[in-house]
């Protein structure tokens, strides 16, 4: 249970105000649009890769990067399932970069900044997606102000898949409220810390 929430029926659950406060900070996410480059962050389940496939399908980018290897040394690199998946569904290889090293937030914006400024360069994206999970947006995307070039627009593109934690009903269950209360901790902490932009 997470101090200060009630546990069991939904109706325990916080009140309208303070809740709507708390997911117009954690949740973050704009309408698709035709971006240069869709950044996908690894993530032990494969919904992170859905919205970029889907970007990529529409012709609404042309270019994927994957980021992340997993916090896990055993178990196979996250950003290998997501390319694998990605080619399965269409995507050529020519169209993605993987970035293979990342195991938290900050090293996927890091290292990705490096690997984009390598391999297309920064002058030749104005705009681009970054395919998060749901409730991870608002971080990812303060990260990626902190440590992206300021003129690009970015884009919070999280999948709508049925098994990630999402906006409208996050507070129903112990687990959903434990996941956003610690969503809120971790933003505090890389703020601290300088990791993400808050301007």
């Amino acid at each position: 249970m997470v101090e200060g929430f009630p546990s069991g029926k939904a109706d325990s659950a916080p009140g309208q105000a303070t809740r709507d406060a708390i997911t117009r900070l954690v949740f973050l996410s704009h309408q698709p649009e035709n971006v240069d480059v869709a950044l996908v962050l690894g993530s032990p389940s494969i919904s992170n890769i859905l919205p970029a496939v889907s970007l990529y399908m529409q012709g609404m980018t042309r270019r994927i990067v994957v980021t992340g290897h997993g916090p896990a040394d055993g178990s196979e690199p996250e950003w290998r399932v997501y390319r694998d998946y990605a080619l399965s569904a269409g995507v050529p290889e020519a169209a993605i970069l993987v970035e293979p090293h990342a195991r938290n937030t900050l090293e996927n914006f890091v290292f990705s900044d490096r690997l984009i400024a390598d391999e297309i360069g920064w002058s030749n994206i104005g705009s681009m997606a970054i395919c998060s999970k749901p409730l991870h947006a608002r971080r990812a995307y303060m990260t990626a102000r902190r440590h992206f070039p300021k003129d690009v627009v970015l884009l919070m593109t999280p999948p709508k898949h049925p098994a990630d934690i999402q906006a409208d009903d996050w507070w129903r269950t112990p687990v959903g409220r434990e996941r956003v209360m610690g969503e809120l901790r971790r933003i505090g902490e890389y703020a601290v810390k300088g990791d993400l932009s808050i301007d």
